[in-house]
């Protein structure tokens, strides 16, 4: 174990933000309140492309994944791949399906399509889940790299765990006030790079501190490490293929395809074409990134198993834990660069979509004419939802005792769950539906969901839904959505089109 000082850390990550503020200043140039929104449809696919990997896969993933591998014994270790695969299914319906959706419609804000398939109080229901929904899912991304700076970097210098939070966001809201998704499209292409360059680095150094001969997938496979796929379980198995691939694609839909803070990217590119060559070149590319993170994973805990160290208590803080007190200091360096670029790609897009949302689907800024009004009222809600997030987060500090990783799936799967009843049941059908229940029919899902997922090993024999309990809400909210509906079209906009 060897000791760093502090200071080294805190000047590194300093002179990171100083390169995104640097950024941002030359990105920000005449923007406007289209630039904050959708980069004037002006952004390059391939930057698009490149940078969603950094903010799709955030701090949760740098930390959470490598720690999984172990989590549930060597055996299970690259289950999670099954769910990754099950991404590129997801990835192309979003692609083909719900991408030439939005683009014919134009939309800003992609919950505007609930208005005009339903009505107002569909509409404000699809907008509120996604606030609920990402302002939980960023400050639970924030709140681990909130755990590695006080516990590594500022702590020791007796700075609190709310301050830590609180100059995260601010330097957040910095290089982002003024220009938006035009800014984060170019510094989520930097933040990405630096978080691929530390897997990588890292995974290389390992290798070369075992002095192994064998190549990367036979010594993972020789530990121990080595399965992907789990047939032979059944249903009752949460490891099950079937079970993770499909999770693994509704989750894909939901949390990309159906959230405004992914969306609003691909709604920056120039055209639909440019939109789905993003997709499809984004998909392919998180499938490598995901395996190098779980290969990374599994090289951490050969790495502790050699050298005799202790296992940490969390699997969340296994990397952290080794790449700031066993690692050359190099490597440790390297980590929290990445780690704090992997949570800024996805906290700074989070902030801007909060802001967008709210700006769009509650302020409605469509039909506000004044732009200098349009910009004060945009600047405040960007503030609030800074401090939204700060006070979250702490909450997070508080009352956290689970994998992270877990966590989110678990809550994505009781707040998304409604957003895919509601656009799946507006896709498949041309059912007009009484609008004014909706709102009851988005919080019945949930609940009956917990009720089911809770009791489900009594009442289905030993099945348990696990990451299914997102498809298990959005067929409830959607057979909801059928028992207040009434047969003929309104003005319905479906996958055929408008009718």
């Amino acid at each position: 174990m060897h000791e760093i000082h502090p200071a080294i850390y805190l000047l590194c990550i300093l002179g990171y933000f100083l390169l995104l503020i640097i950024v941002s200043y030359f990105t920000s140039r005449k923007a406007d309140n289209d630039s904050f929104f959708r980069a004037n449809r002006q952004s390059p696919w391939y930057l698009v492309a490149f940078g969603m990997i950094g903010a799709s896969l955030s701090g949760v993933t740098f930390i959470s994944i490598p720690g999984v591998v172990g989590a549930g014994g060597a055996n299970q270790a690259f289950s999670y791949m099954q769910i990754v695969l099950g991404y590129l299914l997801g990835y192309a319906v979003i692609a083909l399906v719900l991408l030439p959706l939005y683009y014919r419609m134009d939309l800003t804000s992609i919950y505007g399509y609930l208005e005009k398939r339903f009505g107002f109080f569909s509409y404000k229901t699809g907008a509120a889940y996604f606030l609920l929904s990402r302002t939980l899912g960023s400050a639970l991304r924030l709140y681990l790299v909130a755990i590695v700076l006080d516990t590594f970097i500022l702590g020791p210098y007796g700075v609190p765990f709310w301050a830590t939070v609180t100059g995260t966001i601010v330097l957040i809201w910095i290089y982002t006030f003024k220009a938006g998704i035009r800014t984060i499209v170019f510094t989520d292409t930097l933040q990405t790079t630096f978080m691929l360059v530390a897997v990588v680095w890292t995974i290389i150094a390992i290798r070369n501190e075992l002095g192994s001969d064998v190549g990367l997938w036979q010594q993972i496979k020789d530990a121990g490490y080595g399965k992907i796929f789990f047939f032979e379980g059944g249903w009752s198995d949460p490891n099950n293929f079937f079970k993770q691939f499909f999770s693994g694609a509704l989750i894909t839909i939901v949390m990309t395809g159906l959230d405004q803070d992914m969306m609003q990217k691909n709604l920056t590119c120039k055209s639909l074409g440019d939109a789905q060559k993003n997709m499809f070149t984004f998909s392919g590319v998180l499938v490598i990134v995901n395996f190098l993170f779980l290969a990374l994973g599994a090289l951490l805990y050969i790495y502790a198993s050699q050298h005799q160290i202790e296992l940490p208590t969390r699997s969340d803080t296994l990397y952290p834990s080794l790449a700031l007190q066993y690692l050359p200091i190099a490597l440790g360096i390297l980590f929290l660069l990445g780690l704090v670029a992997a949570a800024y790609s996805s906290a700074d897009s989070a902030l801007t979509a909060l802001t967008t949302s709210f700006c769009i689907d509650f302020l409605n800024f469509n039909k506000m004419e004044d732009e200098g009004l349009k910009k004060r009222k945009r600047m405040r809600v960007h503030i609030g939802f800074s401090i939204l997030m700060i006070l979250v987060i702490i909450a997070f500090h508080a009352l956290n005792n689970e994998a992270v990783i877990n966590g989110l799936f678990t809550l994505a799967g009781y707040t998304y769950g409604p957003i895919l009843g509601l656009f799946l049941f507006g896709l498949t059908t041309s059912r007009a539906v009484r609008d004014q229940w909706v709102l009851a029919v988005g919080i019945a899902g949930p609940v009956f969901t917990y009720l089911l997922d809770h009791y489900s090993e009594v009442l289905f024999h030993g099945f348990t839904f696990g990451f299914l309990n997102l498809a298990l809400n959005g067929l409830l909210t959607y057979l909801g959505l059928w028992l207040i509906s009434k047969p003929g079209e309104s003005d319905t906009i479906s996958l055929t089109g408008v009718s």
